[in-house]
């Protein structure tokens, strides 16, 4: 009984861990600006589901701040965002293919 009951509970929290990966999908934007030294990106975006916020251009800390070594205004960029510390933040960027 003990094993089975492991078995559900490692199955449902591998079914919560696809579920949290599928809500940090990764969202479309346009780089607007890039402030490297304060560690911040200007992106018009579509929609992020997992933050429940609609398309906008809005400033964003970045996670890592290495990030937006490679990135200008003007590129096509794929991101997720979520809140870090109270702060909306990129955790992922890449540019768009």
């Amino acid at each position: 009984m003990m094993r089975r009951l492991l078995t559900i509970t490692f199955v449902s929290l591998g079914l919560a861990g696809a579920a949290l990966a599928q809500d940090s999908a990764l969202v479309s934007a346009t780089v607007k600006k890039v402030d490297a030294a304060q560690g911040k990106i200007t992106l018009d975006h579509g929609p992020i589901k997992n933050l429940d916020m609609d398309s906008m251009t809005m400033v964003f800390k970045a996670a890592d701040p290495a990030m937006l070594k490679d990135v200008k205004a003007g590129q096509k960029v794929m991101f997720t965002a979520d809140r870090v510390n109270g702060q909306i933040t990129v955790t992922k960027l890449q540019k768009a293919k």
